[in-house]
């Protein structure tokens, strides 16, 4: 007799991203096994989140009440000292109507009680979870993957059967590289980051006391994430050609950066570094931003940082593992039930997933573009009209193809145009809302990229607050696929 057991999904990996399709597979019906080789609660970077992982995604996966009882610093928005005009700035998450009233905010997690909140929710909604087990292995027949072989909590060599793997281990995955393909990193955002942890730092002024602070300076950018009341995360990004700036004694190398920076010295002047526990060591990412040339193959997906991860400065991390997540656990439900054929479902996933992270992307690059100080090496490597061709050419392969088929994308020199006219968009919003003492931050939406990035963030939340009075959507791309009434699944367009 086997020992084998047999699930429709296994999943590798319990953070954001695994426990939220974890629990979006098994509410449907579908037997789920989640693998996680640490015991939660474990530390994890990546502590800012955006209002429709909270208010869409964590509520269709049913952890949303869960977060709400856990006490997470409110997050309204973002405050950047950034771009040409000295004084700081406030993006608020209010700006969009159909993010308004209560569901226009998300939480500064901890992320060590973030992501066991998700993953005792995936339990709760009927998925089985074996934490301290590590997957070791990717069983295949043929050109199918077909179960996983995994090292359990007591050491035990065990197989296990399932129609469906999905790879949710982080951006150190090394299992990623059995979907065939290979990671390629982004030439455009190839930083590394120093970063730490501080008690009794000052606070932003009401009511954006909670949100998270960015500040550029000459070598970077700085980000300051309230935690709590007293605890903040600090950390320092830097260009890959300053890399001797966050080498040697790290706490000289982060104290080092902090002064180059007058508004976060300022801001950390009355606060003392944590050097115990979770939070006492100063540590460093690097290269942190890339995406993988494929997703899927028969039998498996890559899901959250395991597919794709791009620099920070919008908190986009856990929202692309959510998302991601969520895009998936509808291609599998769509497969399981049998309404939608394994390799259409699969390429929907696919192309909404390349396009999203293709979105954020593009706007970071708009972003980074919008710092105007022209004697600083960093700023100036970051400037898209400036790039060249070979790193544009790079630029239209990532996003080429998933973002609506834009003529745009088919060549540098256009696309070069376009971002640059995004730019100039972006950086005048930002200039009158910050010209103005007023909560009005309504010019960032006139914003193309603003909109865009936040367009599919804002059909989640509608779906997750409407469920099947929600307004039926079109396909994102000819002749695919639309979300199911509820959320859960892709159903067929039936204009196509």
């Amino acid at each position: 007799m086997s020992n084998t057991e047999a699930f429709d999904v296994v999943v590798v990996g319990g953070g954001p991203g695994g426990s939220t399709l974890a629990a979006l597979v098994a509410k449907q019906g579908h037997s789920v096994l989640l693998l996680e080789k640490e015991v939660f609660p474990r530390y994890q970077i990546g502590e800012s989140l955006l209002p429709s992982t909270i208010h869409g995604i964590c509520k269709m996966s049913g952890a949303a009440d869960e977060l709400a009882k856990a006490g997470f610093p409110l997050k309204r928005g973002g405050t950047f000292r950034w771009g040409a005009n000295p004084e700081p700035w406030t993006f608020s998450f209010s700006i969009s109507p159909k993010m308004a009233g209560p569901t226009s905010t998300a939480y500064q997690v901890e992320r060590s009680k973030f992501d066991k909140i998700l993953l005792d929710n995936a339990k709760k909604v009927g998925a089985v979870v074996r934490e301290g087990s590590a997957v070791t292995e990717i069983l295949e027949d043929d050109d199918r993957v077909t179960g996983v072989r995994y090292t359990d909590d007591q050491g035990v060599s065990r197989e296990v059967s399932a129609r469906f793997v999905v790879d949710a281990s982080g951006n150190q995955s090394r299992l990623n590289q059995k979907i065939g393909g290979h990671r390629e990193y982004s030439d455009f955002f190839r930083n590394l980051a120093l970063f730490g942890y501080f008690e009794g730092g000052k606070r932003l002024p009401e009511p954006n006391r909670f949100n998270i602070l960015c500040v550029a300076f000459d070598s970077g950018w700085f980000w300051y994430i309230p935690l709590s009341d007293t605890l903040t995360s600090v950390g320092a990004v830097v260009r890959r050609e300053l890399a001797e700036k966050v080498q040697g004694d790290p706490e000289k190398a982060l104290q080092a950066l902090i002064d180059e920076c007058p508004m976060i010295a300022d801001y950390l002047s009355p606060a003392t570094r944590v050097t115990e526990g979770q939070y006492g060591q100063i540590r460093v990412r690097k290269d942190y931003s890339y995406h993988h040339t494929t997703f899927w193959r028969p039998g498996m997906m890559l899901v959250g940082d395991a597919a794709c991860f791009v620099d920070p400065v919008f908190s986009s991390g856990v929202h692309l593992a959510t998302y991601s997540a969520l895009l998936a656990a509808r291609s599998i439900n769509s497969t399981l039930a049998g309404t939608v054929e394994e390799e259409v479902a699969m390429n929907e996933f696919e192309a909404r997933y390349r396009r999203e992270y293709g979105v954020f992307y593009e706007f970071l690059m708009s972003f980074y573009d919008m710092h105007q100080v022209e004697d600083s090496y960093f700023w100036e490597a970051k400037k898209v009209t400036r790039n060249s061709e070979a790193e544009l050419e790079s630029f239209v392969d990532l996003v080429g193809g998933v973002s609506s088929g834009e003529a745009a994308l088919s060549d540098a020199e256009t696309l070069a145009k376009r971002l640059h006219t995004q730019n100039e968009e972006f950086a005048a919003a930002v200039e009158t809302i910050s010209d103005r003492d007023t909560d009005n931050w309504s010019p960032l939406l006139g914003a193309s990229v603003v909109r865009e990035a936040m367009t599919e963030s804002s059909k989640v939340q509608m779906h997750a607050a409407l469920g099947e009075d929600a307004e039926e959507e079109t396909p994102m791309f000819e002749g695919g696929l639309i979300p199911s009434p509820d959320g859960m699944s892709w159903v067929h367009s039936p204009a196509s």
